[in-house]
């Protein structure tokens, strides 16, 4: 288990997530990145940093893997759960996420070159994840605007 990783219930391990967004032409669209091993679009997650609020943690995953910065919320908008590969397992982590209104896109950052980053309006990039319930919470995210 990675060492700042909070064990839940059943061996739940829990994650956090910056759901970043920006409205253009008075519509809400989605950045979306690839995950680095099978380059399935998700959103920009990471495990809780000693001495830093979950919200401020995922904000600093969306800046290290989609290389964006906005004003994030401090109260996720929902989780959800999926399967981490490990080496010889998987491990069920249950995923905090917070919505980032992007205000900066960087011309360089952490993980550019190893990720693909797109913006999707919200019905296609909750139509591109995999995790049903993180599908839901990008349609539910215009709700919450």
């Amino acid at each position: 288990m990675p060492k700042n990783s909070v064990k839940l219930a059943q061996g739940e391990l829990s994650q956090v997530a910056a759901l970043p967004f920006r409205l253009k032409d008075g519509k809400v669209e989605v950045l979306l990145v690839t995950s680095r091993e099978t380059k399935r679009w998700l959103i920009p997650k990471g495990w809780p940093m000693k001495g830093k609020k979950p919200y401020k943690a995922a904000a600093q995953e969306a800046a290290e893997e989609a290389g964006v910065k906005g004003e994030i919320r401090q109260t996720p908008i929902g989780h959800y759960e999926y399967w981490k590969r490990r080496t010889e397992h998987f491990d069920l982590c249950r995923v905090d996420v917070y919505p980032l209104a992007v205000s900066k896109q960087l011309k360089s950052w952490r993980e550019k070159g190893q990720r693909e980053a797109q913006w999707f309006d919200v019905e296609d990039a909750a139509y591109r994840v995999l995790e049903p319930a993180l599908a839901e919470l990008i349609r539910g995210l215009p709700a919450h605007l």
